[in-house]
This record gives structure tokens, C-alpha cells and sequence, in this order.
């Protein structure tokens, strides 16, 4: 492709880049009214086959930029992914391996609703080769789970879990909102220890926002107010941490050696090819000197166009670019990350961040260390104010 890859000035990069790869799967039984992902309702039957094959043209043609790298990770997101048959998820593994060189201990995680599984599907993703599910629970109360539009009831999710690990699945996730509308301090908190019976190895638990593009922008429901909101968060990492769940990132708590492998390598910066409808991808060249993005076409509908080109046309990122998404994702890290990993993934030196660091030091949002870029405790507070400092201006 002509102008693909240009010289832009960097450093060279000082070690090799660690590179995952994420699958997306579109289609969901009814879309929740406060997601903004690509997910499409399923109204007819799902065209399984026809997305199976065009994922894998898609992956014939991204594999030229990959240079043989190695796989760390695979991430099955949506969507639902679990509305794929097991049998569609083992060819797409098979043909991920195929084509690509997989490392020996690879994560390989799904999304898994728990109103679209039962215990002998979960066994034939694990037959597929899924080693890691990401349960997406929400809330175990019923009145809640009916204000943000899930298709599941406390009993399905219950269900699903006990489901999973009779399935084998000892390395699981389950993903829980606080913040609900109607939501107070008691229901946050019990939906925390109803779900932590199941002594989850990975905890996700993050805080409803409203985003645009969705029904919740259009029709906001009344959310808690701040204070609450402050004292759930407080009081529910004292629950996690008493559980044995240490928070490594923003909304992620893992027990020891149980940190999702795919997310850690977004939050150090590392590189991702995405495939599938409205999939993203972000690409090192460390011979040329430039980081690359790119995405793919959003409706399924022209995804499954197998004559269609799907790659967008790829950006070059700038320098101000690679600072700020560097420090976008960097920062969630509680325990931040060194300055050499700034300069490996980045190929720029850590000077590249000033005058900007400086301030954010100066004014106690970011930790005063010489070697690692880390948020302080009210950093992580207003996380998103000191993201903004960075910001390409």
C-alpha cells in the first residue's frame, strides 16, 4: 500500500513489543440502552458460517504486518460472543493457529452473557481452547438488571457461574456496574459479596457512565449522587481487598497472578490487531519507527462483503498522539509503570511528557518518582482530569 509506512522522526524502539489479538463478535440479543460498543440485536438467524469465513480472509490479510510475531493473548469480545456455537469458536481458533504463532501459555479469554450459556456450552468452548471467561453479570438483583436492559435474571447468572466452573473453567472473570439507577450503598454492596461467594479469581467493577450515542444519553436515568457514588467505591474496595482482590487497574481486581494478560498489555501500551466488524487495531513497526491505527468497517452487513476491502485507511500517529494514548492507558495501572517502559513502547524519550509531567507532579496528581509515571491516590480520583492534561492541544 502505497504511503503505509513512513519515517516520522522517532527513536528506535528498545525492546520487542508484545502483541495480542482481539476477535470481535457484533451481534447481541437486545442492545443494553447504556452500551456504546458496535453490538447489533440479532432479529434473524446469525450468519455464523459467513463471519467465521470472513474473519479469517480479514486475518489472511493483516498477518503481511505482523512479521511472525508471537500471540500472547486472544479476546473474544461484542457483542455476545457466547451466542457463537462452540463449534464456530473452535474454527476460529483453529484457523487463528494456523496462521499465527501462538505462545505456549496464550490467554485466550470469551465474553460470556449469562442468559446465552449453559454448562455443556461452556464445556465446548473450553474443548475450542478457551481458557478464560469474562461472565458479564452487571447485577444480581432483578429490578436492576430490568432498568439497564439485560436479558438475564439473578438466577441465569448465578447459574452461569456455577455453570462455568463445572465446566473446569478456573480462571474466570465476572464483570459487575455499581453506580445503577436506584442504586444505594446496601444494593452496590451486597451484589459485591453475592458475587464474590464464588471466590472469582478476577473481579471487574466499574461505575455506570453515560455515553453518547445511546438510549441512556437520550432518556438519562437519575444515578445516585456523588457522595454515594464516592462511598460505594470506597467501601467496596475495603470488601474486595478483605476477599483477597487486589486492584491493579481502575475497575479490575485479580487475586495474585491472576491479572487479565489482554487488558495488561492495552494498559502498558502493547500492540493489538483487531479483526472483525468495527474492530481496532494499533501497530508497531519498530524497523520503520511508527505506531500505526487502524479499524474496520461497523456494520456486519458490509463486513460480510467478502469482496469489500476491510482495513480503513491506516494513521500514522504523532509524537503528541503517542504521549497522550500512552498516558491514557498507562495511568489506570495502580501501580503505574516505569519511565523505560514509556521509552520501549514509544521509542520517544521520557522528556517527550514535560512540561505537562511536571505539573501533574507539582500539583500531587501524579507521583514524584524520576522512574515511573504513576497517578497518586487523588490522581486516581480525577483520573480523567489528569488524562486531559495530556491532551493534543
Amino acid at each position: 500500500m502505497p504511503g503505509f509506512y513512513e519515517y516520522c522522526g522517532m527513536q528506535k524502539f528498545s525492546a520487542e513489543i508484545p502483541l495480542s489479538l482481539y476477535i470481535h463478535i457484533p451481534w447481541c440479543v437486545r442492545k443494553c440502552p447504556y452500551c456504546d460498543f458496535n453490538s447489533h440485536a440479532a432479529r434473524d438467524t446469525i450468519p455464523e458460517d459467513l463471519y467465521v469465513e470472513a474473519l479469517l480472509q480479514e486475518l489472511d490479510q493483516q498477518i503481511i504486518h505482523l512479521e511472525n510475531r508471537p500471540i500472547i493473548s486472544i479476546f473474544f469480545g461484542g457483542g455476545t460472543p457466547s451466542l457463537f456455537t462452540p463449534q464456530a469458536i473452535e474454527k476460529i481458533l483453529a484457523g487463528v493457529q494456523r496462521r499465527l504463532r501462538l505462545t505456549t501459555n496464550i490467554e485466550i479469554t470469551l465474553e460470556a452473557n449469562p442468559g446465552t450459556v449453559d454448562e455443556a456450552r461452556f464445556a465446548g468452548f473450553r474443548q475450542a481452547g478457551v481458557n478464560r471467561l469474562s461472565i458479564g453479570i452487571q447485577s444480581l438483583q432483578n429490578e436492576k438488571l430490568q432498568a439497564l436492559g439485560r436479558i438475564h435474571h439473578r438466577e441465569h447468572a448465578l447459574r452461569a457461574v456455577d455453570a462455568a466452573i463445572n465446566a473446569g473453567f478456573d480462571n474466570f472473570n465476572l464483570d459487575f456496574m455499581h453506580g445503577l439507577p436506584g442504586q444505594s450503598i446496601a444494593d452496590a454492596l451486597d451484589d459485591l459479596n453475592d458475587g464474590l461467594a464464588f471466590q472469582p479469581p478476577h473481579l471487574s467493577w466499574y461505575q455506570l457512565t453515560i455515553e453518547p450515542n445511546t438510549f441512556f444519553h437520550h432518556q438519562p436515568p437519575i444515578l445516585p449522587q456523588d457522595d454515594i457514588l464516592w462511598e460505594i467505591q470506597e467501601r467496596g474496595k475495603s470488601i474486595l481487598d478483605q476477599a483477597g482482590l487486589n486492584q491493579y487497574e481502575i475497575s479490575a481486581y485479580a487475586q495474585p497472578k491472576r491479572e487479565c494478560i489482554h487488558n495488561i498489555n492495552y494498559w502498558e501500551f502493547g500492540d493489538y490487531l483487531g479483526i472483525g466488524a468495527g474492530a481496532h487495531s494499533k501497530i508497531t513497526n519498530t524497523e520503520k519507527h511508527i505506531i500505526m491505527r487502524h479499524s474496520q468497517v461497523k456494520n456486519p452487513r458490509d463486513y460480510l462483503n467478502l469482496q469489500k476491502k476491510f482495513i480503513t485507511s491506516p494513521t500514522i500517529l504523532t509524537e503528541k498522539d503517542i504521549c497522550f494514548e500512552f498516558m491514557l492507558n498507562a495511568l489506570r495501572l495502580t501501580r503505574g509503570v516505569s519511565c523505560d517502559l514509556f521509552t520501549a513502547r514509544t521509542g520517544l524519550d521520557i522528556n517527550a511528557l514535560e512540561p505537562i509531567l511536571s505539573f501533574a507532579k507539582e500539583k500531587k496528581l501524579m507521583v514524584n518518582n524520576k522512574n515511573i509515571l504513576c497517578a497518586t491516590e487523588m490522581g486516581q480520583r480525577f483520573l480523567n482530569n489528569v488524562i486531559g492534561l495530556f491532551l493534543p492541544g
